[in-house]
């Protein structure tokens, strides 16, 4: 089920649910009270509690709703304004997030949202450069991606021999515009791998931010340049592992409408590795990554 269907579910069963229990409780309930009244005023005895619903039950229905509305509800207004559980199921962010790292997300950091149609009805801020964000697919928009904000409304971003240059927010003239230069350090290698091949763990510096980003050295190095200016009002988002992500380098720039929030902690992380020739279901967890449960960088 995608997030919109589950949004649309919740919106719904919330809708329907509060009716009935306003139903119940200004229209049905009363009419309870006054059978169960003059019951009493007959008898000349006040009824027990048992003995007044046995007389004039509440309905399974209304029953139901009392007890799912608030539930409902409170949901509701958790994951449509404040924050959003997601699962990472790709390597695209490694090393910062992994296959089977559980994440909240922040929803009302980038505007408050109608949670069916997603129409902004409060500005509360928009990203910042570094931020790792959850956003719809610009391609399918039923589909939410993760990423990493490098480039704003107005900037010209450059990508050289795996370098990203980035002269903020200069168009539509950029001559003479400073770059911020996206500078790696070199930390490791071997602690990941892709198809086998050890790849290398740089540590990335920005004027905004420190974080570290994966570069696989058997991907050619090409000497072109690559240049894409940010339109006003959208955002330019590349993974953190840098040649196996596709981001918008292949397929563009993220308007601000379709933004969901910021990435801000990992509640759970589980790892899924096992030996080949194990009997368990791929989808049972081999174990609880512990240390890497934290907020997000």
């Amino acid at each position: 089920m995608t997030t919109y269907y589950f949004s649309l579910l919740l919106v719904f069963g919330s809708l329907f649910t509060g009716i009935i229990w306003a139903i119940d409780h200004w229209v049905w309930k009363p009419k309870r009270m006054e059978k169960i009244r003059a019951a009493e005023a007959q008898s000349g005895v006040k009824l027990k509690p048992e003995q007044a619903e046995q007389l004039a039950p509440q309905s399974g229905l209304a029953d139901f709703a009392q007890a799912a509305f608030p539930v409902l509800f409170v949901i509701l207004i958790l994951r449509s304004f404040l924050y959003e559980p997601f699962r990472i199921p790709s390597g695209s962010m490694m090393p910062t997030l992994l296959v089977g790292d559980f994440i909240l997300v922040e929803k009302f950091r980038y505007g408050l949202r109608e949670p069916i149609t997603r129409k902004e009805f409060l500005y509360t801020g928009r990203p910042k450069r570094g931020d790792i964000a959850v956003f719809k697919y610009p391609v399918e928009p039923d589909l939410d991606y993760i990423k990493r904000v490098i480039g704003m409304p107005g900037d010209r971003v450059t990508y050289t021999d795996k370098t990203f240059y980035v002269q903020p927010q200069c168009l539509p003239n950029c001559d003479g515009v400073e770059p911020i230069v996206l500078q790696q350090e070199f930390q490791t290698e071997g602690e990941f791998y892709q198809q086998q091949v050890p790849v290398r763990r740089y540590t990335e510096t920005s004027t905004d931010k420190t974080y570290d980003v994966l570069v696989n050295p058997r991907v050619n190095i090409h000497s072109d340049s690559f240049v894409w200016n940010v339109p006003e009002g959208q955002y330019f988002f590349i993974g953190d592992n840098r040649d196996n992500s596709i981001d918008s380098r292949y397929w563009g720039y993220v308007d601000e409408d379709l933004l969901v929030g910021r990435a801000v902690l990992v509640w759970l992380s589980l790892e899924f590795e096992r030996d080949p020739n194990s009997w368990l279901p791929s989808w049972v967890p081999t174990k609880v990554r512990f240390d890497r449960l934290g907020r997000i960088e």
